[in-house]
Parts: C-alpha cells; sequence; structure tokens
C-alpha cells in the first residue's frame, strides 16, 4: 500500500461516523444514508488515482459523499414515511437530534441546506465546502448568511 492509499483508508476509517451523520442529514434514512456511505467509498477508493493532492482528501470524499447524496434525493420519486417503531436497531443510531432547528435546516433549499450541514455540523471551513461543491468562495459565503437569515426569521417566528 502506498502513502496515498494508507491515507485514504485512515481518513475513511476514522470519520466513518461522520459520513453517516451527514448522508443520513440529507437522506433522512438509515438505510438509505448506509448506502450513501458505502457508495462513497467504494467510489473513493476506486478513484483514488485521481486524487492529486494526498492534503485534501477530507474535501475530496466529501464533494463524493455529497453528490451521491444529492443524486440519491433526485432518484426518488416519493417519500414513504416509517413510523420509529418499525426501524430495526442496529449500530448506528439515529443522528438527527428531534428539536426545531434541525427541521428548519432540512426546510431550507438543497444548496443552502449543504452549505449549512456542511459549515455547521461537519464544521467545515467557507473554502472546504467551496471545493466540496465546486461554488465559487462568494456564492457558498451567499448561501451561509442567506440561509442563517432564513434561519433566524422561521425561527423567530416560531417564538
Amino acid at each position: 500500500m502506498n502513502k496515498k492509499e494508507e491515507k485514504l483508508t485512515s481518513y475513511l476509517l476514522e470519520n466513518q461516523s461522520r459520513f453517516y451523520r451527514l448522508a443520513y442529514s440529507y437522506l433522512g434514512s438509515r438505510e438509505d444514508a448506509l448506502d450513501a456511505v458505502q457508495t462513497a467509498v467504494c467510489r473513493a477508493l476506486e478513484k483514488q488515482r485521481e486524487l492529486k493532492n494526498e492534503d485534501a482528501v477530507a474535501t475530496w470524499f466529501y464533494r463524493i459523499l455529497v453528490n451521491i447524496c444529492t443524486d440519491q434525493l433526485r432518484r426518488r420519486k416519493r417519500v414513504i414515511f416509517v413510523p420509529p417503531e418499525a426501524l430495526d436497531t442496529g449500530s448506528y443510531d439515529d443522528p438527527a437530534p428531534d428539536d426545531s432547528l434541525y427541521r428548519q435546516v432540512n426546510a431550507l433549499p438543497p444548496e443552502i441546506q449543504t452549505v449549512v450541514k456542511l459549515r455547521f455540523y461537519e464544521e467545515l471551513s467557507l473554502q472546504e465546502i467551496a471545493q466540496v461543491t465546486g461554488w465559487n468562495l462568494n456564492t457558498v459565503k451567499t448561501r451561509l448568511y442567506g440561509g442563517l437569515k432564513k434561519l433566524r426569521v422561521s425561527l423567530e417566528e416560531q417564538l
């Protein structure tokens, strides 16, 4: 195993719960999130030769995972609601907090959701978010601050 393969493998193993949490925040389903993470890991391992900068492994992988999640969302024709008691318990817990803020973030437009989730749930910098999404840094800033303003207004309306 060369240095790049070792770094990628180590990164994937150390951060799998973070990847699951992000995928779950997009897809809202344990099985879909696990599938998305698995697909992203397989794709990353298949395309590891395309990773030019070993230090950019985090942003490179997040981009793969976000793209897979958004592709899955596009393919969905309808949403099937399953009561929580019908879900089996597994090694991964539901990472979604049951609070108003989480619901409000999920109500934002998908582009804004992506920026907010990567910034505050995954603690990526604005520059890293720009690399993950392929958007201009100013676009990321605009979407973040616009999303925060929408969140503030919607939360104030609830009070």
